[in-house]
């Protein structure tokens, strides 16, 4: 690592430079130690049920157990895809122990995708919500898959209570279209059968491959990332220094996991480093149902919870959630996408807690940076980087690093940083160089070591000659009163090239084009005002809630 790092002066009290993974040699190593030491209190909670460390470790271990007894070798694939429920962590867990690979699936892919992620990956074994299990039936043939598992949404809230959730799933809400798969089994059969056999030890090395993350393939065909023991060791290990001060006051609290698990930033902070603090996590099955969200506030004394701008903006506007008691929150942290200045004033302003953005890429594990969790915060930078991290603002044109007065692209080197793209040396060879990873995001970097995002390279709209950035575009529109949501890209024009077309979402029904527009003359340069304004009544989203400006595009 460098020694001129600029942003250790800004660290927080406690935050070292570097951090040792050294005594967790893979990642069901730390899972284990944090098992062992909270074995009796409560590791996540869903719909009203609660599973203990003490629970989770007994489940996972027979769960592992079935998977080596169908066959399943250290180092096969097992696809999980299912939204936030009790049954993700317990096979998660057993998939570790058994030393398998976890490939994670969008429940919401179409048979296409699930196809091309099955086989890309060499996937031999699923465990899938019955919802999604039509559109496995449909592609399994085409892969490599010989052990099948599927889970419903009730299967682990007891008898009553999970009998009607899955009567009202399948026959009132009709959300589980009819299948075929033969040979599968229940997740309570896998459990069952589970116990009846030994879970094999057998030794890992911190190099292991343990998770292929698939990026959303924004880019081009979807990649999966290889994420090995040591990358997510060391990613939990920053993630849970870097939270440690507030979760220590949080002893009594919960933390709400809106995200979905199977996205990196749930599985890597959530799941991996808030877990090592001994906190329960609350699983929200459909962060959509804004009401589910608010009556887990209302239930349960929320102390933190990770999320999305868009989700944070769609909180602030609900009126239940705006009448809450957030006496025990201590924090709040947003990624997978640029946090709006107008969203986190609006937070800090209703909860009394900074909104702390953080920065991470799928490629990274993905925590690469965070803002401070005192009042050296600031509002608008994705904070410092990580311990062991280093961070660097490339100057392409002149391939140099850039001075603090220059954009470039971002760089990032360090333990958390992918051993490569899976069976796809050329893709891997575009975004690594001599050990630093290309993010393809727009950046510059204060003096005392802040870093800024301006925006992804490829989202840039060039207006005769001038760059203008989409998130600052969006960052000012968003301060409109009466916009809920808006979204910038370009579009073609004979004069300039291209101009800035933004979409809106209307907080307030009387919104007009002309108020759009003289609002962005009264505070955008020229060429960043919008030429073309379209009202929607919702905008297009990833299944995190990252709005997908190249659907707009399209």
């Amino acid at each position: 690592m460098s020694d001129q790092r600029p942003w250790l002066a800004q660290y927080p009290a406690g935050i070292p430079a570097n951090i040792d993974t050294s005594p967790y040699p893979a990642l069901k190593d730390l899972l284990a130690a944090s098992t062992k030491k909270y074995a009796n209190r409560v590791a996540f909670h869903c719909m009203g049920k609660d599973l203990t460390y003490k629970e989770l470790d007994k489940k996972s271990t027979a769960f592992g157990a079935y998977l080596h007894y169908r066959g399943l070798q250290p180092g096969d694939k097992v696809a999980l895809m299912m939204p936030n429920l009790l049954q993700y962590p317990i096979a998660l867990h057993g998939i570790l122990k058994a030393g398998l690979v976890i490939v994670n699936t969008n429940p919401l892919y179409t048979p296409r995708e699930m196809k091309h992620q099955f086989t890309d990956a060499g996937v031999k074994g699923i465990l899938i919500a019955e919802n999604f299990a039509a559109n496995l039936q449909q592609i399994i043939k085409d892969t490599e898959i010989n052990t099948v598992i599927t889970t419903s949404i009730g299967e682990l809230l007891g008898f009553l209570k999970g009998g009607i959730t899955n009567f009202v799933v399948r026959n009132v809400k009709n959300m589980v279209p009819k299948y075929d798969l033969p040979g599968a089994v229940t997740f309570s059969t896998a459990l069952d059968e589970g116990t009846k056999h030994e879970l094999p030890q057998f030794e890992a090395n911190p190099d292991d491959t343990v998770a292929l993350q698939y990026t959303g393939g924004t880019t081009g065909v979807s990649k999966g990332a290889m994420l090995t023991n040591k990358n997510l060791v060391a990613n939990a290990l920053q993630a849970k220094t870097w939270l440690a001060s507030k979760m220590e006051e949080a002893t009594d609290g919960r933390l709400l996991c809106p995200l979905p698990l199977y996205h990196i930033f749930a599985l890597s902070v959530n799941c991996f480093g808030l877990f090592t603090h001994g906190i329960a996590n609350v699983l929200i099955t459909n962060p959509r149902d804004m009401s589910s969200l608010v009556k887990a506030f209302k239930d349960n004394k929320i102390a933190g919870l990770t999320g999305v701008n868009t989700l944070f903006n769609g909180m602030l506007n609900n009126p239940g959630f705006q009448k809450l008691d957030f006496r025990h929150l201590q924090l709040a942290v947003g990624g997978g996408m640029a946090v709006q200045r107008p969203v986190a004033e609006a937070w800090q302003k209703l909860t009394g807690v900074p909104l702390s953005e953080g920065y991470g890429l799928t490629e990274a594990s993905p925590c690469t940076n965070m803002n401070p969790l005192n009042e050296n915060q600031r509002i608008g930078t994705i904070g410092l980087p990580m311990s062991s991290t280093d961070m660097r603002i490339w100057n392409e044109d002149e391939n140099r690093v850039a001075t603090s007065e220059e954009r470039g692209e971002i760089q990032v080197k360090g333990p958390q940083v992918m051993k490569g793209y899976y069976n796809r040396p050329d893709e891997t060879a575009k975004v690594m160089q001599d050990g630093w990873l290309k993010t393809g995001d727009i950046g510059m970097m204060s003096e005392d070591g802040f870093f800024r995002i301006v925006d992804r390279k490829k989202d840039m709209i060039l207006v005769s000659g001038f760059n203008v950035f989409p998130n600052e575009v969006e960052d000012v529109m968003a301060g409109h009163p009466k916009i809920l949501e808006c979204a910038a890209v370009g579009i073609p024009s004979e004069k300039s090239g291209e101009v800035v077309k933004l979409f809106v979402v209307k907080k307030d029904k009387s919104l007009t084009e002309k108020e759009v527009t003289e609002y962005a003359r009264e505070n955008l340069t020229g060429y960043k005002v919008p030429k073309a304004i379209e009202f929607r009544e919702d905008l297009p989203k990833s299944n995190v809630g990252k709005i997908l400006r190249r659907m707009l595009r399209e």
